[in-house]
């Protein structure tokens, strides 16, 4: 049996895209609605624009993470591949899309790949993204901006 290694979770969500957008592209907001609870805080100032930029986040358990931007669409999409600071990435991508149902209605999905992920030291961690734990974060992602 192949291993599945690609893991989605998806809502509607009732707020704009434009308003969800911002909550994930701001990486200083993102540890309010992270349902793993692994992210503790990001310097304010890295708000995505663009592919190819990169942010920096300090995880609760104290290490330094550094996330490589590689898709970019303002309002829609953003994914990045996660890397310990000053290492280069290893092959897993976490990705948000974002579909405009009206202007007050989005569909919400959350992905985790690690599909090119090699290193099987960290094959345990990557097999903890769960649909479940990923709809965790979706679902706080909603709480902070449903009215």
């Amino acid at each position: 049996m192949t291993e599945q290694r690609i893991v989605q979770a998806s809502r509607t969500v009732n707020a704009s895209a434009a308003e969800i957008f911002e909550l994930i592209a701001d990486p200083a907001r993102q540890p309010e609605w992270d349902g793993n609870d692994n992210l503790a805080e990001a310097p304010a100032g890295q708000r995505i624009t663009g592919s190819d930029q990169e942010f920096t986040m300090k995880l609760t358990n104290g290490e330094s993470r550094t996330n490589y931007v590689v898709e970019f669409e303002e309002g829609r999409r953003i994914a990045w591949n996660p890397a310990p600071t000053g290492e280069q990435p290893r092959g897993h991508l976490f990705r948000w899309e974002l579909n405009p149902i009206d202007e007050h209605t989005t569909e919400v999905t959350h992905t985790y790949d690690w599909s090119k992920l090699t290193d099987e030291t960290r094959f345990a961690r990557a097999r903890s993204y769960t649909e479940e734990a990923l709809m965790s974060s979706v679902d706080r992602l909603a709480q902070q901006v449903e009215k």
